[in-house]
């Protein structure tokens, strides 16, 4: 395919931008110093994507006052902190990228909970509850302060452009301030600031007024908010096919806001959906399709004649050019896929199509990462945002790597070994390399973990690594081959209850559900409601299949998720109509189904033809183990070191075969 649209220049305002590809704004989580200015980390992490071949970077949000919020982990426009931006802005410009920093009022209803719990009263709006402590009222904004904050939006614009930068984004998405004003359901005021949609979007475009004034006429400022919010309740997000009434802002008021955005002097509109409601619209899931917001930025095209970004999971390139070819957007933004691979664009111009890392939609290694106040990463991309630090060198003397077991640990330890110099050999008993990604990219859902597997094979192949399949190693294999280095990747397999009628027939396990090695009936009890449970269970659903989740904690999934990925898994859980019995263990397995009992000692009887277990990983170290004491001592890496998830497998093997 010819990706000619996604490679044609275009200006917003009267910045030129080499072509249609810009970097979706992230926060740079840890990677700030403490004046609010960009650390080494967060110029080499944007500058590897303007090596990549992005046409526009427009960085994470970044905040323009202290004076009504404090900034936590943001980054801020300052005297201090503006070397950092220079700097930025001469690094990516070496590569004929354009930069925009995306500004923001604050976070105001949607701040965290701890900083709040610290004693921190929100601000927003109105007084309104906050979202992550709901007992808790935000304390309405003054005239004052608004109009202070207007100014100091002027004053930050005014320093970014002589730091070199060539324009900025107002962050009115997802519910954040900007948005809770311009929004009725959490603007109640009766000031000029509230009432009317004219009147609701004076903040922002006063904003927009104050940049121009005092950073010029041609400085290009991009608004980005959602056309619609999902929201069927207050406290609720909906899915995409769900049939609601929308209590937030809706496509109709959406457009009209298009309309008096471009009327105001906006240069271009970036348009996505959600709220933090409706969290998996804003940060889409591996649950959400591939270019699921790309219809909110066609109904907005119809109405303006400025520039429109589409965002919204556009990494699969055909898809990307598409959007543009059919005139849906004049830009696409990536996100995650950037952060998967950094050099997406420079690979889809020179034809490499198959050799771009794909994002899997995890979010474990970017924002979940973030909630937990770790630096932003990625899951599948162990470098991003440490791409100087994780600078693989060339090993002095060629050594001899042999790596047992063909996961996703152990294709990343091989890919990683070979890139260095090494001859590599990688055993796998199985018949195919993948280990769990094999069934775990059964479910239609999980399509983006297929793509991945053939993204291992293809970098395997490209690199010479030589494959052993069904071949299982074994210590003499190892003293016969004599490797100067051994890692073991030999995986993990399925824990199984210890509990009455365990063997019975209709009891198996979920690998074996999704290889089609066993067949589940029309009523299945799945035991485990980790995140293996869950999706095994929305697939099965899917199917038609009467599923109810028996897990011995109190919450379900248990595992350990981006709130985007578990709201949207238990939306479509409920969607299917899955029964969900928690604080619930099994206690038998009988021929017509499962006798289970609560933690008041309450006992029940499910009838069911079908009992799936989902109750976790034991590691595979038999080999480690007969290694020990040799001369060659092993690397332990993946799930035999500790079952976990395709994060800390692949990062296991990076790290190992880097070093």
């Amino acid at each position: 395919m010819k990706f000619e649209k996604l490679f044609e220049p275009i200006s917003i305002g009267k910045v030129d931008i080499k072509n249609r590809i810009a970097m979706a704004p992230m926060v740079p989580g840890g990677l700030v110093d403490r004046d609010g200015g960009l650390t080494q980390r967060a110029i080499d992490y944007y500058t590897e994507r303007a090596f990549g071949g992005v046409g526009l970077i427009i960085s994470g949000c970044t905040k323009v006052s202290e004076l009504v919020e404090p900034r936590t982990t943001l980054t801020l426009v300052s005297p201090e902190s503006l070397p950092s931006f220079s700097e930025l802005a001469d690094s990516v410009h070496y590569y004929g990228t354009s930069i925009f920093i995306q500004l923001t009022a604050g976070l105001g209803r949607v701040i965290v909970g701890s900083t709040i719990d610290s004693g921190y009263k929100p601000v927003s709006a109105s007084a309104i509850p906050a979202f992550w402590r709901p007992n808790v009222t935000t304390r309405a904004l003054t005239t004052d302060e608004i109009e202070e904050l207007v100014d100091a939006f002027g004053n930050a614009a005014k320093l970014l452009k002589t730091a070199g930068i060539d324009g900025v984004e107002l962050h009115g998405h997802e519910g954040y301030l900007f948005d809770e004003f311009t929004t009725a359901i959490w603007n109640k005021r009766n000031d000029k600031y509230g009432g009317c949609l004219e009147d609701r979007l004076r903040f922002p475009i006063e904003t927009l007024k104050a940049i121009k004034d005092k950073a010029g006429q041609d400085f290009p400022v991009v608004y980005r908010y959602g056309l619609k919010h999902y929201m069927k309740a207050l406290t609720a997000g909906a899915l995409p096919h769900e049939d609601y009434v929308e209590v937030g802002r809706d496509v109709a008021e959406g457009l009209e806001m298009a309309k008096l955005l471009e009327k105001a002097g906006f240069d271009g509109l970036h348009v996505d959906a959600g709220s933090y409601e409706s969290w998996y619209w804003a940060h889409p899931p591996t649950y959400q399709s591939h270019g699921c917001m790309v219809d909110m930025a066609a109904e907005a095209k119809k109405c303006v004649t400025i520039p429109v970004i589409a965002v919204g999971r556009l990494g699969i390139p055909e898809l990307a050019e598409k959007v543009l070819a059919e005139g849906k957007a004049d830009m696409v933004a990536l996100g995650r896929a950037l952060l998967a691979d950094p050099h997406w664009p420079k690979k889809v111009r020179q034809g490499k199509v198959e050799e771009i890392r794909p994002c899997t939609g995890c979010h474990d290694g970017c924002l979940y990462r973030e909630m937990e106040s770790k630096p932003i990463s990625c899951a599948v991309n162990p470098t991003a945002g440490r791409e100087r630090l994780y600078t693989l060198g060339v090993v002095t003397q060629p050594q001899k790597v042999l790596v047992a077991g063909g996961g996703v640990a152990g294709m990343e330890a091989a890919r990683v070994a070979a890139i260095r110099g090494c001859e590599v050999t990688l055993y796998e008993k199985g018949e195919k390399l993948g280990g769990h990604l094999i069934p775990g990219s059964v479910p239609d859902f999980k399509q983006d973990i297929k793509r991945l597997l053939d993204w291992y094979n293809t970098q395997l192949e490209r690199l010479g690594v030589k494959i052993r399949l069904q071949v299982e190693v074994t210590p003499e294999l190892i003293k016969r081959e004599k490797p100067d280095k051994v890692i073991v990747a030999t995986g993990s397999t399925p824990i199984v209850p210890d509990v009455p009628g365990i063997e019975k027939p209709i009891v198996m396990n979920c690998i074996d559900l999704l290889l089609g090695k066993k067949k589940a009936g029309e009523t299945v009890v799945m035991v485990g409601g980790g995140l293996v449970g869950c999706e095994t269970a929305l697939w099965l659903a899917n199917q038609g299949k009467r599923v109810t989740i028996v897990e011995v904690l109190p919450e379900i999934p248990t595992g350990d998720m981006c709130h985007a990925n578990q709201f949207m898994l238990l939306d479509l859980l409920r969607d299917k109509e899955v029964e969900f019995m928690t604080n619930t263990s099994l206690e038998e397995v009988t021929d017509a189904g499962v006798n289970v009992v609560n933690r008041n000692f309450t006992r029940k009887t499910i009838l069911c033809d079908t009992v799936a277990l989902a109750v976790g990983l034991k590691p595979e170290r038999g080999l480690y183990e007969s290694l020990r004491g040799e001369s060659t001592e092993p690397y332990l890496i993946g799930d035999c070191k500790e079952p976990h998830n395709i994060l800390q497998a692949i990062w296991d093997g990076y790290h190992i075969a880097s070093r």
